[in-house]
């Protein structure tokens, strides 16, 4: 029995591409599993259960190799569970097909390549990050109160001639944002407001 696996790295990606090459190579919609998850993590519910599903005799066909997992320990894990279990692997855009000499030894040598692929990714990731840092640049969102705000917001809330409601209406931001720029620890405590004394 043919059984395919797909897997796209989020939601938002399209497995279409991947079913209609499946389906060409003679493998039944139904026998054709899609995982939505990162090819780094080992466990996939829908790769856990081809892995169930697949008997002796049986052939594993996927697209690329990066759709089964971009770790070769992972991969290579995955091969020789299949070798051992007498189950085929077939790679189709990448010619792949572990039921001959060749194509097992193509197998490991495109695993190591994926996985050299993927952390040179991840080096320049870094790269990049560590460049932008260098110049004063960090990553995540951007403050949502300039310096110049944060620094009236402070003002207002020490001389208590604002509340933060009326500080975070001013700047049309939530409260939260104008707590998490106050320096409360710093701030002058806030004695309460002296009123007139009643007149006898």
């Amino acid at each position: 029995m043919l059984i395919g696996y797909c897997r796209t790295s989020t939601a938002d990606q399209n497995p279409d591409h991947q079913i209609d090459a499946l389906l060409r190579h003679g493998v039944g919609r139904g026998n054709i599993h899609v995982d939505v998850a990162s090819g780094a993590k080992a466990s996939r519910p829908k790769l856990d259960l081809v892995m169930q599903l697949l008997r002796e005799g049986d052939t594993l066909k996927v697209t690329r190799l990066d759709r089964l997992s971009r770790s070769v320990l992972h991969r290579v894990t995955l091969g020789t569970e299949l070798r051992e279990r007498s189950i085929g692997l077939h790679v189709i855009e990448q010619g792949i097909d572990t039921a001959t000499m060749e194509g097992r030894a193509m197998f490991g040598m495109l695993s190591v390549l994926a996985e050299l692929q993927r952390e040179l990714i991840v080096a320049n990731t870094n790269d990049g990050l560590a460049s932008a840092r260098a110049r004063g640049r960090v990553g995540g969102r951007r403050p949502k109160l300039t310096e110049d705000q944060a620094a009236l917001a402070q003002r207002l809330y020490d001389e208590r001639e604002k509340t933060v409601q009326q500080i975070a209406d001013m700047f049309g931001v939530p409260r939260s944002t104008v707590y998490g720029h106050l320096d409360r620890e710093k701030t002058v405590p806030r004695q309460p407001k002296k009123t007139a004394a009643a007149k006898p």
